[in-house]
């Protein structure tokens, strides 16, 4: 049997209760009897309207499964059927729509996006910070690089595997930054001078066939750790590093290629994962929490040592006249709430009746969110104050 409490007319699971009460609001400036009078009012009011339109679905969907079991089908007739149930509406008015407060991850870049499931809080901070990783371990570790000709993996590094990662790394530095008239491969040295990247080759120096392409370094210009480059918005950068055992033995001491790559993420409550319950559905809301907060963690034993994951920090660079450049070193995170069909027995309603989750889902990760942006918040996941919603 669940344990309940009643919360203005709401019959709420003790587990669920607790943590709205004791975790998620505190930092809000929301008050308890604030967020449920609410989470009631909206629940009461919506849950009909969600019942309706799921009635109005079945309606629909009865009226054409007859319509294919007693005629053959021709698009004519068949979408006069659908006008005339009222599945197919007529046109109307043009009309404008716009947004505001939109990061520019979605408004402005565009590049890969994950999904993950949130219960799991290992999976959800690997995604998180996938926003930048190693193009060289990328490669090594998959077959994008073909294991013919010795170039296989194994326990231990294998330098002719190793030489095909580097080759095609500079290759991606070809395409993504070119250099004018040499290829990175030819490259010796890379410093900063007078604003300008300039690197060193056996013919001489040279500079990027687009110089605006140079975002920053880091470290020292006549011998930086780093070069950052950019590309449509997105970012590589050059580690550079003499003492590293990649580094050491590349003629420019190249250690490796840091590529921006899953610029967004969904954090997923719904298909990816199976939130049955009050118990279930805390866990989740728990780690969108921590998400928010930048508190979560995940330990693993990994090479018989434990292994903690933490949100990324952000990325510090010096930029060609000397000023600061920071990039967020984390996805902008949405979170995708169930959709109009599931109910949860996690809240009851006043009449005993499970409340649509997806109704749940808003009102809990909305007010989640705002731990990002309120007043002692860190603004580490939407510089602009947005909190972001996925709904099926």
């Amino acid at each position: 049997m669940v344990e309940r409490v009643e919360r203005y007319g709401l019959q709420v699971a003790t587990e669920l209760q607790r943590f709205i009460e004791e975790e998620a609001l505190p930092g809000t400036g929301i008050d308890a009897a604030r967020f449920w009078e609410r989470a009631s009012a909206v629940i009461h009011d919506l849950a009909p309207r969600n019942a309706g339109l799921l009635a109005r679905r079945d309606e629909l969907q009865a009226a054409i499964d007859a319509w294919h079991r007693e005629h053959d089908f021709e698009p004519g007739h068949y979408r006069a059927f659908l006008e005339e149930i009222g599945y197919l509406v007529p046109e109307g008015d043009a009309f404008s729509v716009t947004t505001a407060n939109v990061d520019p991850e979605i408004a402005a870049i565009a590049g890969p996006q994950l999904v993950v499931p949130i219960a799991n809080a290992r999976y959800a901070l690997n995604a998180a910070n996938a926003r930048f990783g190693s193009l060289y371990d990328a490669l090594y570790g998959t077959d994008a690089i073909p294991v013919s000709g010795g170039a296989t993996r194994g326990e231990h590094y294998n330098p002719l595997r190793g030489d095909k990662v580097i080759a095609f790394a500079r290759q991606v530095l070809d395409e993504a930054a070119p250099l004018d008239s040499v290829s990175h491969r030819n490259a010796q040295a890379y410093r900063v001078e007078d604003a300008q990247l300039v690197v060193v080759t056996s013919a001489g120096e040279f500079g990027l066939a687009d110089p605006s392409q140079f975002r920053g370094y880091r470290g020292d210009a006549a011998n930086p750790a780093s070069i950052l480059l950019e590309r449509h918005g997105l970012h590589v950068e050059i580690v550079i590093d003499p003492d590293h055992p990649i580094g050491r033995v590349d003629a420019a001491h190249v250690a490796d290629l840091v590529i921006e790559a899953a610029v967004t993420t969904i954090m997923d409550l719904e298909d990816s994962i199976a939130a049955v319950d009050a118990e279930d559905k805390v866990l989740a809301y728990r780690n969108w929490l921590g998400l928010m907060q930048g508190t979560l963690e995940a330990n693993f034993a990994k090479g018989g040592r434990t292994v903690t994951r933490r949100l990324a920090s952000d990325r510090h660079h010096t930029t060609a006249d000397g000023g600061e450049l920071t990039l967020k070193g984390r996805s902008l995170m949405l979170i995708r709430n169930v959709g109009h069909l599931m109910t949860t027995p996690a809240v009851l309603d006043r009449d005993g009746r499970e409340v649509p989750e997806g109704i749940l889902d808003a009102l809990v990760t909305t007010m989640i969110g705002m731990h990002d942006f309120m007043p002692d918040g860190r603004h580490a996941n939407s510089v602009t104050g947005s909190i972001y919603i996925v709904k099926p």
